[in-house]
């Protein structure tokens, strides 16, 4: 796995297993106002388990991935391919320009060629600065604006990046 001196920083990233379920869960509920089902993040993890990820930090998870592989229309060209889909992405605020959430991605990235994938897409808010310019920098595309997106009513932005 990539792991860009993550190590000499005390992080690892690793497939994540059902038990770091509860870890993942605390943290989408301490970082991100979507929240999810427990039974939503273990089938996840049972069925992408080479793309559901953490970091952890002396034995603690810290950060996590998780992906799903759909069939859909390519956004950069005109036919139905299997995508990655970055279902949720966060990291503890004490643990993060660490680069483990730019870790994270590109080991998804990773796994997801592994499942077929073609492309890439997440959504992000429109006020994600940070977030925007890291999915930038790695190569991501704003595709398109989907208005109301989150249940607050801010909007998305689908994001989009060919896997090579």
């Amino acid at each position: 796995m990539v792991t860009e001196r993550l190590e000499e920083k005390g992080y690892t990233i690793r497939e994540a297993t059902q038990n770091d379920i509860a870890e993942v869960m605390h943290i989408n509920r301490v970082c991100l106002p979507e929240n999810y089902p427990a039974y939503f993040f273990l089938q996840l993890q049972s069925n992408y388990s080479k793309a559901f990820l953490v970091a952890e930090k002396e034995g603690k998870v810290v950060g996590y991935i998780m992906c799903r592989v759909e069939y859909g229309k390519s956004h950069f060209g005109f036919r139905i391919i299997k995508k990655g889909h970055v279902v949720s992405i966060a990291v503890l605020p004490e643990h993060r320009r660490q680069g483990i959430g730019k870790n994270l991605l590109l080991n998804a990235e990773k796994a997801l060629k592994e499942y077929g994938a073609k492309e890439i897409i997440l959504e992000v808010r429109v006020s994600n600065t940070p977030a925007i310019s890291l999915y930038e920098k790695l190569g991501y595309e704003k595709v398109k604006v989907l208005k109301g997106y989150y249940s607050d009513g801010e909007d998305a932005y689908l994001m989009a990046k060919k896997l090579e």
